[in-house]
């Protein structure tokens, strides 16, 4: 990654801006480089932010192969990689392809056209900053803006729409409200670790998509009585010492310490709305290219998740990691490689 003086003189002379530098981000930003051109990445958090943020002991859904970018192998001793060793594995990516990074800044403002955007950030103290590039390309995720369930007290802090580790509920009264994987996942840690847990869920039982070695886990626990469980029930109040429940028997008021409310995620369609983005039917699916990913706007591509909008379910790092490619061939067609880039990526110590 290049350093800040590195950086200052380079800023106004950018071919592709990403914002977002998660999986998709950065396979985005190897595969512009690859081709020839100038890229920067911009991220509120750090690399990989929303996988940082995944439960601390997480294991993937998928093996190792299907998370791997810009040709990278993914090596494993396990069946199914874990959270660290996902972030370890990008950070080596990133490494390898000396990305420029601009960590924990915010993009606040774009301005300008297709071949001329000025995109304006603030750092984590505030500051302000400016980066122009030829072409954008979005790649946001969803995982930083959870569905709120629109009731009194979900506002206190003891409500976590975030799960991380289990330890500091240990010994308390614990409502996990949902029932898809991060719910199950929640629930069986909390409960295994000392926590007196209540699953409340308004479907009729646990979803049918839940990963077939977590979900007859979590129902036999519910079955002994080691979890309790309230379906068709939804949550109408929390108070710093109980939650109030609607249950198809009538309302309950439930001893409580802690909330966290599992109720999914979904894409920042303000910010999408600000550049000129527009969407589609009930499922707000964004307007774009499918053979380029570029957007109704000129010059803007969109990548990972939000192509989706808010069939958050749709796309993973799985099938999103190939989005780059898509952008990269279209860049080719529509800008022309600088001589002085028309080289080979210079990397740095391959991944072990």
């Amino acid at each position: 990654m290049s350093d800040a003086t590195e950086r200052a003189g380079q800023d106004a002379d950018f071919d592709l801006l990403v914002v977002g530098a998660g999986p998709t981000g950065l396979a985005s930003a190897i595969e512009a480089k690859k081709a020839g051109f100038r890229v920067v990445l911009v991220d509120k958090g750090c690399v990989c932010n929303s996988i940082f943020h995944y439960p601390a002991h997480m294991t993937f859904f998928t093996t190792s192969e299907l998370l791997e970018i810009g040709g990278i192998p993914f090596p494993s001793p396990n069946a199914k990689p874990t959270r660290n060793e996902a972030l370890e594995y990008y950070r080596q990516v990133a490494a390898y392809y000396q990305l420029d990074i601009r960590q924990y800044h915010r993009v606040e403002r774009v301005s300008g056209i297709d071949g001329d955007f000025t995109v304006q950030t603030t750092d984590r103290f505030g500051r302000h900053g400016e980066l122009k590039s030829r072409k954008l390309v979005l790649s946001i995720g969803y995982y930083d803006l959870p569905n709120w369930m629109g009731i009194p007290g979900e506002t206190l802090s003891k409500v976590h729409h975030y799960y991380h580790d289990p330890h500091p509920y240990y010994d308390t009264d614990v409502a996990v409200v949902g029932g898809k994987n991060s719910a199950a996942i929640a629930a069986l840690e909390l409960w295994r670790h000392g926590a007196r847990v209540t699953l409340i869920y308004r479907g009729d039982g646990v979803q049918p998509h839940v990963k077939y070695w977590i979900k007859p886990d979590l129902e036999n626990r519910i079955k002994n009585g080691e979890i309790k469980a309230y379906f068709e029930t939804r949550v109408t109040e929390i108070t710093p010492d109980a939650i109030v429940v609607e249950t198809p028997a009538g309302r309950e008021t439930l001893a409580n310490d802690f909330v966290f409310a599992m109720t999914g995620y979904h894409p920042d369609f303000t910010f999408l709305e600000r550049l000129g983005i527009h969407f589609e039917g009930p499922d707000r699916l964004p307007v774009c290219n499918p053979e380029t990913l570029e957007s109704n706007v000129p010059g803007i591509y969109l990548a990972g998740v939000i192509v989706a909008g808010s069939r958050t379910n749709e796309i993973f790092i799985e099938n999103g990691r190939f989005h780059g490619r898509l952008i990269a061939a279209s860049l080719l067609e529509k800008l022309t490689v600088r001589d002085e880039l028309r080289q080979p990526v210079v990397a740095s110590d391959p991944v072990e």
